[in-house]
């Protein structure tokens, strides 16, 4: 069982800094961010998370 954290923000203005704090919180195995809009048809790393996640793993 793993825990993998995700963090993303739309615009360039924005950081993740608060998110990346809170996701350390749960000593998440894996950290994947994206700095892209959520109007994007593409987000290469939920994309990578989907298929990643197994039964028993927890994405937080």
């Amino acid at each position: 069982m793993k825990y993998t954290g995700y963090a993303r923000i739309s615009t360039k203005s924005q950081e993740l800094n608060r998110q990346l704090d809170s996701l350390e919180k749960y000593n998440c195995d894996e950290i994947l961010t994206e700095k892209i809009s959520g109007t994007k048809a593409s987000r290469p790393q939920l994309d990578k998370l989907k298929e990643s996640v197994r039964e028993g793993d927890t994405l937080v």
